[in-house]
């Protein structure tokens, strides 16, 4: 089996500073590179893959999966949970985009009473 290289640390430490500002958002290791969790639940999923790819995974509303699952690359919605979407990062990743998704699975995964003191992506809060 082909060994899965680590997330570079920088990119581990892009995403935890959008996380780690999130109420209760704490960044754990996972079976394989590293997760955030809030409470139990798994907020996002960052590793690397046999194929060398490193993916990030997190999770959306059934519309947003959609949606991204039909970009296509570097998007796919992942084999486990229907809510679960990833996609592959690379140099070329747009870290705005990427806040925006790690901020709304946040916000799906988190109790009501903590998604509702994030600010979400165009300016809304959470209702």
């Amino acid at each position: 089996m082909a060994e899965r290289p680590d997330p570079p640390p920088e990119w581990v430490d892009r995403i935890d500073a959008t996380l780690s500002r999130l109420p209760q958002c704490r960044q754990a290791r996972a079976w394989t590179g590293t997760s955030w969790k809030v409470g139990a639940a798994t907020v996002a999923h960052v590793f690397g893959g046999e194929d060398q790819l490193i993916r990030l995974v997190v999770r959306a509303e059934p519309d947003e999966v959609m949606a991204l699952q039909h970009l296509g690359p570097p998007y796919f919605k992942a084999s486990w949970g229907a809510n679960v979407v990833g996609l592959a990062l690379d140099d070329d990743t747009d870290w705005d985009e990427i806040a925006e998704l790690l901020t709304d699975s946040y916000c799906v995964q988190a109790p009501a009473h903590l998604a509702e003191q994030v600010p979400r992506p165009g300016g809304r809060l959470d209702a």
